[in-house]
Order: structure tokens, then sequence, then C-alpha cells
């Protein structure tokens, strides 16, 4: 049979080989023994598996992944210590001081449903450094926000193609310790405000060279368009083909724009576990908004010595980054270990309850110390278990969304990050106005008392339904 000069089957070919099936439904998986036209990945090893990559190249495309998300964190971030002199500068109230901060995340609510250029992400935050009016300052944040929002439609779908279940806390402990570690800079404010835009011009360079292909369907259709060419055989073909025969390019890329929507509307596991992860991340932005007026207002600090604590933030972040990664990894080899084991994605949530009676802890002690006014040194440790709390309760919520969408994690991911992103945005707004009333005590104490309230009964929800839940959802492709 002639060649296809697009080296892509004729959809007649695929419907006269494979059974047409209903939109939405997801047709029976075949093997090659089933059908030798059928091109998949060699069991048990296969070079062009993600999977199966020398561990260098899969370290490799973490790093870069890691290394985008660390300046993301970073220039989201590094104006928080300086907010009371941008405030003076630009003659901001508090409400607008904190929306200079925030609306770089409110960007990143709509940002990964539709993958914002990287371009956008470098050239807006240049513009931030030359904003002369907290219009232009506000502006350019919401588009740096924007282009920046990409990193979160591929973060939870590159690391899900790359690693296996087992090696899952390894791999997302390994994420927070390149990234998160960019609180560290906090400290030198503006003075790294250069340095940021040349390290995302070269992020752009390396991923060129040292970021490869991860998504298995795109790769085994490169294999499977190889073989229609080299054969002149078109009825080679891959499951995804099969899964979207008869379906148009327009099809499909409306389908892929509206995945993540469709997720968060229908499925009752993508919003129970986005709730969870939203109220936090919430809380963690209501800290970094904060601190440094804690500092300088209620310790009479200066702004770069305020800077200092949130290395607090990054160590509290980092160490729980480890904890929540090398217990994710035990827990899954010791329940692989038992006999007739199965395991499923709700065994993560177990994980998130030590985190979620740390968070609130933590805050407690920060809140009352820094109410009376105690030695810095215990206002700092107990932001170190607040932080090492929250970051506990996300990795195994991260993980619980990549095994339980395996096919569509980055979509997922977009998905859980709207809700993430809104109440990072949110929060830090009403903050300065809840610790001038409530103080530092009583502020944090309702924060504290509303995650034990709702994080732990939410957790509890996914373990006792959420197979169930998962079961009825419909299908997301």
């Amino acid at each position: 049979m002639p060649s296809n000069t697009n080296n892509i089957p004729n959809a007649d070919i695929i419907a006269t080989i494979i059974p047409e099936i209903e939109l939405g439904q997801i047709p029976n998986a075949k093997s090659k023994q089933d059908d030798p036209f059928l091109v998949a990945f060699a069991e048990p090893f296969d070079p062009e598996n993600p999977k199966d990559w020398p561990t260098g190249r899969k370290w490799a495309v973490t790093d870069v992944l890691s290394a985008t998300v660390f300046n993301r964190i970073m220039v989201s971030t590094i104006m928080a210590p300086a907010l009371s002199t941008i405030a003076r500068e630009f003659d901001m109230n508090s409400a607008e001081s904190a929306m200079a901060l925030s609306i770089y995340l409110l960007a990143t609510v709509f940002g990964p449903l539709i993958i914002g250029p990287l371009s956008e992400f470098l050239i807006w935050n240049v513009t931030c450094g030359f904003a002369n009016s907290k219009e232009m300052l506000i502006a350019s944040r919401f588009l740096a926000g924007f282009g920046a929002s990409a990193i979160y439609a591929l973060a939870s779908g590159v690391l899900g193609d790359v690693w296996r279940p087992e090696q899952r806390g390894r791999s997302l402990g390994a994420q927070v310790l390149l990234s998160e570690d960019s609180w560290l800079l906090a400290p030198l404010g503006d003075g790294c405000s250069g340095l940021h835009r040349f390290f995302q011009a070269v992020m752009v360079l390396v991923s060129f060279t040292a970021f490869h292909e991860t998504h298995e369907p795109r790769i085994l259709r490169s294999r499977a368009e190889r073989l229609r060419q080299e054969t002149e055989n078109q009825q080679y073909y891959t499951e995804d083909e099969r899964l979207h025969a008869n379906k148009s390019p327009y099809f499909m890329i409306g389908r892929a724009l509206m995945r993540p929507q469709q997720l968060l509307a229908f499925h009752p596991v993508i919003q129970i576990a986005s709730a969870i992860s939203a109220f936090y991340y919430g809380i963690l932005y209501i800290v970094l908004s904060t601190f440094s007026d804690l500092w300088t207002k209620q310790y009479g600090q200066s702004v770069e010595i305020s800077g200092l604590h949130y290395i607090a933030c990054a160590f509290g972040t980092i160490v729980g980054g480890q904890i929540g990664a090398k217990a994710m990894d035990y827990l899954y080899r010791r329940q692989g270990s038992r006999s007739n084991a199965e395991h499923v994605p709700e065994s993560r949530i177990s994980l998130i309850f030590p985190g979620a009676l740390l968070g609130p802890v933590g805050l407690f002690v920060y809140g009352w110390a820094a109410q009376n006014r105690l030695h810095w040194i215990v206002v700092d440790i107990g932001i170190f278990i607040s932080m090492l709390g929250m970051q506990m309760t996300g990795l195994p919520l991260q993980a619980y969304l990549m095994e339980s969408y395996p096919k569509h994690a980055s979509s997922a991911g977009a998905a859980s990050q709207f809700m993430r992103s809104l109440t990072a945005f949110l929060f830090p707004l009403f903050a300065p106005k809840m610790y001038e009333v409530l103080g530092y005590g009583w502020g944090n104490s309702t924060i504290g008392f509303t995650g034990l309230i709702f994080g732990l009964p939410a957790p509890l929800a996914l373990i006792y339904f959420g197979a169930t839940l998962r079961a009825k959802a419909r299908s997301s492709f």
C-alpha cells in the first residue's frame, strides 16, 4: 500500500480494523498479541518509554522542570519583603499592595487552562522592573503570571510520564528541594529582579536541548508514523489514534482545551482534592504577603532584616517535602510487600493527616508568639512547623491526582491549580484587615481552627468514597 504523504493513517482504514467507539467512551485496551499492527511500548523494557529512560535523562527533565518552577515561585514571592516600600513608592494602601503581590496568582487561575506562552512570562517580568505607576505594576504582574502559568500545565504531566508510582515520592521530593528553596532569595528582594530575568532566558535555551518529549501517546505516534513510512503499510496505529479515530483536529483541540474545566465541573475527586489544596495554598500566600509587615510593624525591624525570616518558610517547606516524599515511597513499598496487595490512588491520602495537624499547630504558635511579641525565634519556629505541615499535605494530594488521572495528569493538575490560584489571589486581600481586627493571635487561630475543621474530614471523604467517585465520574477523554 503506498505511503500516505502526511504519514497519518487514513481514518477509513482505521475504522475497518477497529470498531468505532462512542464519543467520550474509553475502548478496551488491546495488546500487540491481540493485534500485530498496534504500536505500543515493549514489555518489560522499551528504551523509548519515558519510564524506562536512563536515570540521568529522567533527572535532566525533572531538573529543568524544577528550575522553571523555582523561577516561577521566586517571581511570585520576591517582592513580598518589600511590599511596604513598594506601597510607599506608589502611594498604595494595604489592599493595593497585597493586590500587587497576588495579582500574579490571579493570572495563573486562567493561564493553565489555555497554556500561556513562555515568551509572555519573560517579557512582562521585564516590564515589571520598569513600572512607573501602581496600575502598570499590577497589570505587568498579571500578564507575567499568565505566561508563567504554562508550568502548571506541565509539572504533573511530565513527572507522571517519567517516574513510576514507586518513585513518586522521590521525584516530587526532588522537585520541592530544587524549586521551593527559591524563597531563600526573598531576603535579597529587588536585588534578584535582574537575576530571575536572566535565569528565565537561560532556562528557555536549556529546555531546547535537555528537555525531551515525555508524552507517551506522542512518542508512540511518532513510532507508528515511522513504521507506516518504512513499511508503506498504513495499518499500523496506536491506542491513542484508535481512541480518536474519525475525530477532526478541531474537535481534538477543543476537547483538550475544555478537559480541565470538565474535570473541575463534573469530577468530585478533583473538586474535593482541589478544595483541600486550595485552602492550604491560600494560607501560604497569607503568610507570604503579611510576614514582612509583622517584623517591620510589630517588631520594628528593617525591611532587609524582615526578609531573612522568609528563610524559616523555605526550610519548613523543604523539610516537609523531604519527610513527605520518603514517607510516600516507604508506604508504597510496604503495601507492595503484602500478598495480593493492589495499589490504589486513595492509599496516598493517609499521609495528609500528619501535615493537616502540624499546619494549624504551627499557625497557633506563630500567631500567639507574634501577638505577645515573644522572641523572634519562637515565631520562626511556628512558621517552620506550619510550612512543614502544609507541604506534607500537598505532596500526597499531587500524587493522588496524578495516579487518579494517569492519562490526563496535566489537565487534572490544571484543574486543581484553578482553585489554588484563586485562593492564593483572594486570601491575601482580606489578611491585612483580619490581622488589624483580630490581631495575630486570634487571626491565626481562626485560620488554624478552620484548617482542623476542614482539613481532616475532607481527606477522609476521599479515602472512603474516592474509588466509588472515580468509577462513576464521566470520562475525561
